[in-house]
């Protein structure tokens, strides 16, 4: 009886050491994305971490990016481009580091501009669920790197986005604080258990007043700070997959998106909408990993969008000497 119950005990411990090591392993669980909060950009990802989700490589430098480690002042010789965003230019657990849309972006101006620049830099400054003021806030805690050029890619959600909050920091289980004892434990959390509800939320995200204009405002300090430092601006929005086709954007989704271009050219910012070109991919759905993320195709896709872009724009910018 003894010898039975220590070889199922052998079996129950061999078994869990067999889940726990291929968790780990095969998907990344028990080593998730750690985030710090903060006054006033709301929340980062922690700075120097690492990790792999579902065979995908996430690497955070010293400054919250989503990136390899830089340094602050780039060589004279040198193309640097900020990229500030959400969940759509950070990527996510979906997308390996070298398919983000700044890697893509920054492997293909360096073809692009060799003859130019002996270097080139797309720094990724996102975080999921980010918006303009959180955008803002990390622009104006960190600078913008001696970026010659400053892009904003936002989505159409982005323009209801609500002021930056560290309430979700180590509260909701995508904003975790702390790694897990064990990757059975993250997996019992993240999918299994229930997610607690954080009270204070509520009053956040019935944030009164005309949150569309509010965001419109810290587009527009954006654009001031870039400037200020003899920078370019260029503003990008990717579309749901929704608002794709028929009946195409909401009532309401459709007055913000006018208000954002009419701003974009009462302020003269270049301003990028993707909602057409969306529309004009024979498949405009292979685009997206998710209702709002995009894939690798679509990554490309806008990759390759904003690049045209920024070389308009940088034939207008003097080489650094």
């Amino acid at each position: 009886m003894k010898i039975a119950l220590i070889v199922i005990l052998a079996v129950v411990v061999g078994l869990f050491v067999i889940i726990e090591i291929g968790l780990r392993s095969l998907f990344g669980f028990g080593n998730p994305l750690i985030y710090i909060g903060d006054e006033q950009i709301g929340y980062l990802l922690a700075p120097n971490q690492g990790t792999r989700r579902f065979g995908n490589r996430i690497e955070i430098n010293e400054y919250s990016m989503r990136g390899s480690p830089i340094k602050k002042i780039p060589a004279p010789s040198a193309l640097r481009v900020l990229l500030l965003g959400d969940s759509i230019a950070n990527g996510g657990w979906w997308t390996d580091q070298t398919n983000t849309i700044s890697n893509l972006m920054m492997r293909s101006l360096a073809s692009s501009t060799r003859s130019n620049y002996q270097e080139v830099e797309v720094l990724n400054a996102s975080a999921n669920s980010w918006g303009p003021r959180n955008e803002l806030a990390y622009l104006e805690n960190f600078s913008n790197f001696n970026a010659q050029v400053v892009v904003l890619l936002i989505n159409t959600d982005d323009l209801f986005a609500t002021a930056p909050t560290s309430l979700p920091v180590g509260r909701d289980r995508n904003y975790r604080d702390s790694k897990p004892p064990l990757a059975l434990v993250e997996v019992w959390q993240r999918y299994i258990a229930k997610q607690k509800p954080i009270p204070e939320m509520k009053a956040l995200e019935n944030e009164p007043g005309d949150r569309v204009g509010i965001n419109l405002e810290a587009i527009g300090k954006i654009r001031a700070i870039t400037h200020q430092s003899n920078s370019q601006f260029l503003l990008a929005m990717t579309p749901l997959l929704r608002e794709i086709g028929e009946p195409g954007p909401r009532d309401y989704e459709i007055k913000a998106r006018q208000r954002l271009s009419d701003f974009t050219k009462t302020q003269q910012i270049k301003y990028i909408d993707f909602l057409p070109s969306f529309n004009s991919n024979t498949n405009p759905q292979g685009l997206y990993h998710d209702h709002i993320h995009l894939n690798l195709q679509g990554n490309q896709f806008v990759s390759e969008v904003i690049e045209r872009s920024l070389l308009e724009i940088l034939e207008e910018v003097p080489l650094r000497q």
